[in-house]
């Protein structure tokens, strides 16, 4: 198997497996016996790791169950009093935790329209607006930096979710003036069940609570943290990798796929360097993923929110591809994609359009036939 979808989890790497190993021995962090003080001392070593990555102090980073929680965590807790904005291609976990908010478009490459977004925070005093670092189907980066720009001169707040761009095109959110941003840990590579919200310095000591509990996390997440997935999380994150390899696999991949008919959605825009959405017209997305996987390929038709969900991808209906949104899949590349990836994938991919095609003139002769 060709594992090409790691935008929806990412192999699991060496240091992770290890880490997450090690503290699986570990007790409760939150017991004040021997046991228990080694077990906080290897979470609060997997907050500093983190927060040094990020630029943060350690009290900035919260941890979750996962990007999930940490964008509903960050939704809950700073926008309260505030109209939320949303961007029109973000996540389902954001849009299901705001779900009346208002909605930032987006130009036909995928990026932000950064001039309806000062429209909207010139018609609204108080915001927190919401927008992804980068798209989880398109690979698409979004200009951040501009965006914090706007928010700080209408007095806005900026929550990011960075779960696709923060293992992958890291960036100092925090000093282009981002508010808070959310991590994934199998985004990265580590075990699913960990994921972080990272809050600026004036808001990380007063965040309200989401899920409340016994007050761990200084009162601002209650449940036993996931000590495992957390200490993998952490190592993921320190563990490098050779994305210009992985960007180079992946541009031979769309060259492949386009000489061969399919569209590129966000060409032209800056992208993840393992992300790249292919849209093949008139054949069903579902379609491609099965013949794929038949042949050994294992791609996405989209974000992998649900078990068994195949539906028209808001993403590109809000980039302007109509009927063809349910006409693409999304290529992730995984940190230890083979040298051959793009070789093996496009010739799957040529054979799956050979087959549809010869499906294609059988159905056309038989039907002449019939009249």
């Amino acid at each position: 198997m060709l594992y090409l979808d790691a935008n929806a989890t990412e192999p699991l790497r060496p240091a992770a497996r290890l880490a997450t190993a090690t503290a699986m021995e570990a007790a409760n962090p939150s017991s004040i016996h021997a046991a228990g003080r080694a077990a906080r001392r290897i979470l609060e070593l997997s907050r500093e790791t983190l927060a040094e990555k990020f630029g943060v102090r350690p009290q900035g980073v919260v941890f979750t169950s996962g990007a999930t929680e940490a964008n509903a965590l960050a939704i809950h807790a700073l926008g309260s009093g505030r109209k939320i904005l949303v961007g029109a291609t973000e996540h389902d976990a954001v849009r299901a935790a705001a779900p009346d908010g208002g909605t930032i478009p987006v130009l036909a490459d995928g990026t932000f329209d950064l001039a309806a977004l000062a429209g909207l925070l010139a018609r609204h005093e108080r915001a927190l607006v919401c927008l992804m670092a980068a798209n989880n189907e398109t690979g698409v980066i979004h200009d951040i930096a501009a965006a914090a720009k706007l928010c700080a001169a209408h007095g806005a707040l900026l929550h990011v979710d960075a779960a696709q761009a923060a293992p992958r095109c890291p960036e100092d959110f925090l000093a282009l003036g981002v508010t808070s941003f959310a991590i994934s840990g199998h985004k990265a590579g580590g075990p699913a069940g960990a994921g972080a919200l990272v809050v600026a310095p004036g808001f990380a000591e007063t965040l309200q609570a989401l899920q409340k509990g016994g007050g761990q996390e200084s009162g601002r997440r209650g449940g036993t943290p996931a000590l495992p997935a957390i200490a993998g999380m952490a190592a993921a994150f320190g563990e490098a990798t050779d994305w210009g390899r992985i960007a180079r696999l992946r541009d031979a991949i769309a060259a492949r796929a386009a000489a061969l008919g399919a569209i590129i959605a966000g060409a032209g825009a800056r992208k993840l360097p393992n992300t790249v959405c292919l849209i093949m017209p008139g054949l069903r997305a579902d379609t491609q993923l099965i013949a794929l996987d038949l042949a050994g390929v294992a791609v996405s038709a989209g974000a992998a929110c649900s078990s068994g969900k195949l539906a028209e991808s808001h993403v590109l209906a809000a980039m302007g591809f109509g009927a063809l949104a349910g006409q693409a899949i999304r290529v992730s590349l995984p940190w230890n994609a083979p040298d051959d990836a793009a070789e093996i994938f496009a010739a799957a991919y040529a054979a799956m359009l050979a087959r549809a095609l010869r499906r294609e003139e059988t159905a056309v002769t038989s039907a002449k036939v019939a009249v």
